[in-house]
């Protein structure tokens, strides 16, 4: 009978979906629960593409098995649907935002449906769904009237052409992504949320998940916290400037002082500056440039010295220059920095360039581009007063005590993290549930008013002042006061896509609920998530922004665990065929349309899975392809081949077994593709020796997983369906009898001298003894041996035997 896996895959996904195979039920208590969750999509223009389909294959892999153990198993999906280029797609073809939206997830829909894919469709969410983003602007309710949603001036994008606020992604090597227009920054009053309220949670707390290392890692490093001193340092103006510095032991070598060019104190000391003109024109540059671009580290080093002000290093009262720099961020630390030209290589390149003094103060030698380095503990203190002749180790508390007693400073704890900015002056988002009045200052909607609609507009284009298209609503903007009646405007900035991702998995457990973002029940029974994989892009902002608010869930009492994922998981990313990262641009986008129409789902399921180790980037192979349908093919072809048995052939049982061992084994370890390595190892012991419908019965079972449309076609065939009155995805998973896993006899190489001259077949694991006599039975053996002495014997178990002979 042909493979025709066209009508085979369809006639398999309609009915899943009609007898709602994989919908999941709230609180099972008769079976052990698994909440499987893969990141939701973005629903582009451009649909799913390959990238999509290798970690949602394998959590659909994962998923498959757990509902074979028994498990009562959450998969779910959605679609992260608000955002920036869905507007841009709107505005540029003159399409409503929710119409582009609607056909992009239909698509998206019927993409993943085409996968086969064991996902609760009676549970899909849409961020965009009214029903789903009033739980959003409750959320942010709750976290306003906490006091951790504040407004605040920040520095923003703005670009000079488009008049408009673009994200950091938009920026493109200082000019606008959309126009190429000259991009600068400026100050803009924007909504920001105390994630650093939770800084030191939301590193400690990472110590009890299963989290891979790496993500454990950024996460930390994203957080950044540290342990140092804040030390001021007086100038000749009479200010105080004042730094953060996890070396207060190296203050004796301080030899120069950075301002951020945003620093308040430029302005300030505006008429004091003899160079106002050449400071303001630096200023003026860093503005056009990225925070990503003045952070880098190998950029060359640039600065203006203050003709005018100096600072004045507070351990030895020397004068020392102030340079203004945009290395220095003023949104980290204080916005200003002590340069140890002597012991970093940042200052070091910073003081060789503009002729400044280094000094050292850790011994270690000539102070030269390589030995710039910190030492480590047991450096010794040099040119440093009282610290002289101390360690590393000794001279920071040392220095920490000094500072506090002269009250020129104290320790201080300090974290790379910033609050987040929350809003955006953008039409496709969560409108912010706020209003603010004259006289009671910003009000909160109540809650009985969410959610808070969209309006219709008739451009989604943003002003001239960069605010909102929301702000030209006059009817939408203009309302009354929740509080005191009195007239009152709506804010007009939105939420960022963030704000949907960072609760989606709550709502899955209950998504229909009108009464809250989901049930006690519900939320009790499924937390938290059990596994959850997604790409190392969101290990960061999108990790830390879903536990933040998680967590603030947990605090006040919705949420029953103070952590959302128990285990994260990641997976590289697939390149094109010849290792290059696939574009557009380079032609080598591969369509998943594409392979499925000419291969069919389950080969695009198996390959996607065989295609190298889960956790590392794999290039794609169209050849490998065409071999995962040969593998499928022979599978398929194995119903004619097999005899009525039931039983397991003698011969296979050990194989049989093992392979049973493997798969489970390898299913939870992410090592997908040793997993069906090792049942294309079994099918062909199949077609070696021949196989039962038993032996097929429980290939299928192991192979349902991954191509569960071909599993479930050859289930019906073979009769099994009838018999067991289930799909193969509904059996228990194969188990394995670890003492069968081993087989009773091996056949092991027969060497003399090195040289093979034969081969015997022995019980597993016999003497050396047995194994000697079996090879002198060997004819060839025999000869080799017969005119001389065997001297020695050389046994490697259950795979060669080597006699050593001589004479």
């Amino acid at each position: 009978m042909k493979y025709d896996f066209t009508a085979i895959e369809k006639k398999w996904q309609e009915k899943w979906l009609k007898e709602k195979t994989f919908a999941a039920v709230n609180g099972d208590a008769s079976r052990p629960k698994f909440y499987g969750l893969v990141e939701f999509p973005y629903p582009s223009g451009q649909g799913l593409h390959v990238g999509h389909a290798r970690p949602y294959t394998a959590m659909d892999v994962v998923a498959r098995k757990k509902r074979m153990d028994g498990y009562n198993v959450l998969f779910p999906i959605g679609y992260d649907a608000f955002g920036l280029p869905t507007e841009n797609y709107a505005v540029k073809n003159h399409i409503h935002p929710a119409k582009v939206t609607h056909d992009n997830v239909a698509n998206f829909r019927k993409q993943l449906q085409m996968l086969g894919y064991s996902f609760d469709w009676d549970r899909e969410v849409n961020t965009t769904d009214p029903d789903y983003y009033k739980w959003t602007q409750w959320i942010f309710l709750q976290l306003y009237k906490k006091g951790l949603a504040y407004k605040a001036s920040m520095p923003v994008n703005w670009c000079t052409s488009c008049k408009i606020v673009l994200a950091n992604e938009e920026v493109v090597e200082g000019v606008c992504e959309r126009c190429g227009g000259e991009v600068i920054r400026k100050e803009k009053s924007q909504w920001m949320l105390a994630i650093t309220k939770y800084a030191d949670r939301l590193i400690d707390d990472l110590d009890g998940l299963d989290f891979i290392e790496r993500v454990k890692i950024q996460q930390k490093n994203w957080i950044g916290r540290s342990e140092g001193t804040e030390v001021d340092f007086t100038t000749t103006s009479g200010d105080t400037m004042t730094v953060y510095t996890t070396r207060c032991d190296t203050l004796f070598g301080v030899t120069y002082m950075v301002l951020s060019p945003e620093h308040p104190f430029l302005e300030k000391w505006k008429d004091q500056l003899k160079n106002w003109k050449e400071v303001e024109a630096y200023r003026e540059e860093a503005a056009r440039k990225s925070d990503f671009e003045r952070s880098e580290l190998n950029k060359e080093k640039t600065g203006v010295r203050l003709q005018g002000v100096a600072a004045v290093n507070p351990v030895n009262n020397t004068e020392i220059p102030i340079y203004v720099s945009d290395y220095v961020l003023m949104s980290y630390g204080t916005g200003a920095v002590m340069g140890v030209p002597g012991h970093d290589q940042r200052d070091w390149e910073f003081a060789t360039k503009f002729g400044i003094p280094i000094v050292e103060v850790v011994k270690g030698g000539d102070v030269t581009k390589e030995a710039f380095a910190l030492k480590d503990d047991t450096g010794i203190m040099v040119n440093s007063g009282f610290l002289n002749g101390l360690t590393v180790k000794q001279a920071i508390p040392a220095m920490k005590e000094w500072v506090t007693k002269q009250g020129i400073g104290h320790p201080k704890t300090n974290y790379k993290l910033r609050d987040w900015v929350f809003s955006r002056q953008r039409y496709w988002g969560e409108p912010i549930p706020l209003v603010n009045c004259p006289k009671c200052g910003w009000v909160p909607l109540p809650e009985t008013e969410l959610p808070l609609l969209l309006p219709e507009v008739d451009s989604y284009e943003v002003t001239d002042t960069g605010e909102s298209p929301l702000a030209k609503m006059t009817d939408w903007v203009n309302t009354t006061c929740p509080c005191c009646g009195g007239p009152a405007k709506r804010e007009t900035d939105t939420m960022p896509q963030w704000a949907g991702s960072s609760w989606y998995f709550l709502r899955y457990m209950d998504p229909h609920n009108d009464k809250a973002l989901a049930s006690k029940e519900a939320l009790d029974y499924w937390s938290p998530v059990d596994w959850y994989n997604g790409g190392m892009e969101h290990t960061t902002l999108h990790l830390l922004y879903s536990r933040f608010w998680h967590k603030f869930l947990y605090d006040i009492g919705v949420a029953p665990t103070c952590e959302p994922y128990a285990k994260r998981t990641s997976h590289g990313m697939i390149l094109g065929e010849g290792g290059e990262k696939m574009s557009k641009s380079r032609g080598n986008v591969v369509n998943p349309n594409d392979i499925v129409d000419q291969f069919g789902a389950d080969t695009m399921r198996t390959y996607i899975m065989f295609i190298g180790d889960f956790e590392k980037a794999a290039a794609w192979s169209t050849q490998a392809v065409k071999g995962c349908k040969r593998f499928l093919d022979r599978v398929w072809n194995l119903a004619e081949a097999c005899t009525d048995s039931l039983e397991h052939t003698p011969k296979h049982e050990a194989a049989i077994h093992k392979a049973i061992k493997k798969v489970s084994d390898d299913i939870e370890a992410m090592k997908f593709n040793t997993a069906i390595a090792a049942m294309m190892a079994l099918v062909n012991d199949f077609y070696a020796d021949g196989c039962t419908r038993g032996d097929v019965k429980t290939l299928l079972l192991l192979l349902s997983p991954f191509a569960p449309h071909m599993a479930e076609e050859m289930w019906e065939n073979l009769g099994f369906a009838a018999a067991e009155g289930k799909m193969a995805c509904q059996m228990p998973w194969p188990t394995y009898d670890a003492a069968k896993t081993v087989a009773a006899s091996v056949e092991m190489a027969v060497q003399v001298n090195g040289k093979l001259k034969g081969t015997v077949i022995v019980p597993t694991d016999s003497e050396e003894q047995d194994v000697v006599n079996a090879a002198l039975a060997v004819e060839r053996v025999a000869k080799a041996v017969e005119n001389g002495t065997i001297v020695k014997t050389i046994l490697v178990k259950n795979k060669l035997v080597n006699l050593i002979v001589k004479g």
